[in-house]
């Protein structure tokens, strides 16, 4: 991550407040990807972070070089790789034992309560339609038919946010270099 404020601009800057200012450089200049180069499905493909599997490892795999872990935090709008990135099965037990005081506690406490609208089928071309649910509170949970209805858990409610965290996007290598050049520029 260390590279990403490789092309900021340094500034001067007084740190210790005794009159010598040190040449820093100024995180506080930012830049994003343009909606019209985040909307073009060429740039990017799928990709699906396998358990323990950290950004600078996904970049030496795909772009032969892990300092563009940043590359793969920007595209994916990750602005906390600690909390945004998915954690590995041992991380988010240890997380849900510091937050929950145990694994058994993650898994007796309700976290919320959910009407079912529709299960997850596959259609005959192989589509698949995918569940939908709604969360509600507890007097509508208990007017709804068993089939209709399902409790979470703390611990169901924390897997699911970190499953959701492992489909991310990669840009394509095609793409990347002109992607470094624009942001060298920027700052220019």
């Amino acid at each position: 991550m260390a590279y990403y404020f490789r092309p900021f601009p340094l500034i001067n800057y007084d740190l210790k407040k005794n009159g010598k200012p040190v040449l820093l450089t100024n995180i506080m200049q930012r830049f994003k990807i343009l909606e019209s180069f985040k909307r073009q499905e060429r740039v990017y493909y799928n990709y699906s972070v396998k358990d323990g599997e950290r950004a600078d490892v996904i970049a030496f795999k795909y772009y032969d070089d892990p300092s563009l872990d940043w590359v793969i935090y920007l595209v994916n709008g990750i602005t906390d790789p600690e909390f945004d990135w998915p954690l590995s099965t041992n991380n988010l037990n240890k997380f849900m034992i510091k937050k929950y005081g145990s694994i058994q506690a993650a898994m007796s406490q309700t976290h919320h309560y959910e009407q079912i609208l529709n299960l997850q089928t596959t259609l005959f071309d192989g589509t698949i339609i995918p569940e939908r649910f709604l969360e509600v509170d507890l007097t509508t949970y208990n007017t709804l038919p068993e089939a209709d209805k399902r409790i979470v858990t703390a611990y169901e409610y924390e897997e699911r946010l970190n499953e959701s965290k492992r489909d991310i996007k990669l840009m394509s290598n095609e793409f990347l270099l002109n992607f470094l050049n624009q942001v060298e520029t920027i700052f220019e």
